[in-house]
């Protein structure tokens, strides 16, 4: 893996749709690079005590990234960038990870009804040794929200299986009053950052 040498596609090491969906809008080709059965790829995203939400999310896709490209030595893979990326969601201090049942997406979304927090998305790129790594972070204002609005967005099942509960291209959309910085980093993966990182990696975007 080169980066010297151009090369038409990279491997995504997520299993996120939203985003091959990205990758897809760069016009970048790409093949999955997922986690074996027997691989424990929740086990990476596990907080530290008292760890701030910036340098989690840093730490957390460079976990990733490193056991992608363990996982594409131990397959004897052909060569090319492997990218890899994480997203989570900040009040304050306090991380907001994927929910993990209905319940704890009513929590998450009742606290962040009526404020501002933040969303970072750090994406990273490997070609050979050579590793890149960039860190987006938005700001995103919700709505006040009733306990029914609530309970029916979380109903649909949308926001299960996202960070912070809900997805800006869905329907959380009709809640949300502002947003800055990156869209796409606030759906998974920021594409001004991305592309730089791939182009860096010799891949046409």
């Amino acid at each position: 893996m080169n980066p010297r040498h151009r090369t038409p596609w990279v491997y995504l090491a997520s299993q996120s749709p939203r985003r091959r969906q990205l990758l897809d809008q760069l016009g970048v080709a790409h093949e999955l690079l997922l986690p074996a059965d027997d691989e424990d790829a929740e086990a990476l995203e596990a907080g530290l005590a008292a760890e701030l939400p910036a340098a989690y999310v840093v730490r957390v896709t460079d976990l990733k990234l490193a056991a992608a490209v363990q996982r594409w030595r131990m397959r004897g893979l052909p060569p090319a960038p492997i990218l890899c990326a994480d997203t989570t969601v900040a009040l304050g201090r306090h991380i907001f990870g994927k929910p993990a049942d209905a319940q704890e997406a009513v929590q998450m979304l009742t606290a962040l009804a009526g404020r501002t927090h933040r969303v970072l998305t750090a994406v990273a790129v490997a070609t050979g040794r050579r590793r890149q790594a960039a860190l987006s972070v938005s700001r995103v204002t919700v709505a006040p929200m009733t306990v029914r609005q609530i309970r029916d967005y979380v109903a649909t099942g949308e926001p299960l299986g996202k960070a912070g509960a809900y997805a800006v291209q869905g329907r959380m959309a009709a809640h949300i009053v502002h947003l800055s910085g990156s869209y796409s980093g606030i759906m998974g993966l920021p594409l001004h950052e991305a592309a730089a990182l791939l182009r860096a990696a010799g891949v046409a975007c």
